[in-house]
Formats: structure tokens, C-alpha cells, sequence
């Protein structure tokens, strides 16, 4: 049963990047984009999603344990230092210039177009470049 959900969520999840637009870099630029022509829909995607999510997060905290899995995994770090900080950076900066972050490129990888293959190509590299310099 629990994998059907996950399919059935991930399915739900990449619709909705969809037919938001997300999947569009050109309209999460024009987002980004406030001193020029700013599409401000997207602020409208993010809103509606924290409507959403906000109380489902609430009624699953209240839970003793999650529905598909032994327990919750949470954080437990609540410090910012520079790691924190320079992912953060290179994550804006990398969103900015290419209009995608990893689940919107994923979506949109399904379009067949070749842009987004190299996004992901670069993204899993640095990935993997992440792993080899702090050895996590």
C-alpha cells in the first residue's frame, strides 16, 4: 500500500509543478525577476501550497508514529553556519540563472529537452563533488 501512495503522491506532486508552471524556467526567472518583468502567479503556487501544507503538517506531527514508516526522521540541527549558509547561496543562484531547482528538472526532463539533462547532469556532479570534499 505504501508504495502506491508514494507513486500516487510523487504523480500528484509533479502534476501540480506542472500546471503551475514550475517546470517553465522562463516563468520562474520572469518570478525572480522583480525590477523587470515579474510574474507574480508563482507567489499564488507557493501561497496555495502552504495553505495546504500548514495544516497537514499539524495533523501529522499529532500522530505517535508516521502512517508508512517506524518513525519520524527529522532534523535535529537548528544552528546556521557557512555550509548552511554557501548551499543556500549556490542553490538561489543556481535557481536564478537556470529558472529550475532539482524537482521541477526532474518534471521537466520528461519533455525530452536537453537543457534539462545537463541541469541534472551538473546537479548530480555536484552532488556527488559534495560527498568527496566533507565525506559525508
Amino acid at each position: 500500500m505504501s508504495r502506491w501512495f508514494i507513486v500516487l503522491a510523487g504523480g500528484l506532486f509533479g502534476a501540480g509543478i506542472t500546471i503551475s508552471g514550475m517546470a517553465n524556467p522562463a516563468k520562474v526567472q520572469n518570478f525572480l525577476d522583480v525590477a523587470g518583468i515579474w510574474d507574480p502567479s508563482l507567489a499564488l503556487v507557493m501561497g496555495t501550497a502552504l495553505l495546504i501544507a500548514t495544516p497537514g503538517f499539524s495533523l501529522v506531527f499529532k500522530m505517535s508514529s508516521p502512517k508508512y514508516a517506524e518513525k519520524f526522521s527529522l532534523p535535529t540541527r537548528k544552528d546556521i553556519d557557512g555550509k548552511l549558509l554557501l548551499g543556500a547561496l549556490l542553490f538561489g543562484i543556481g535557481w536564478a540563472l537556470s529558472g529550475l531547482c532539482p524537482a521541477p528538472a526532474l518534471v521537466a526532463l520528461l519533455t525530452g529537452g536537453s537543457s534539462f539533462f545537463i541541469f541534472l547532469t551538473a546537479m548530480f556532479a555536484g552532488m556527488v563533488l559534495h560527498r568527496f570534499v566533507f565525506k559525508a
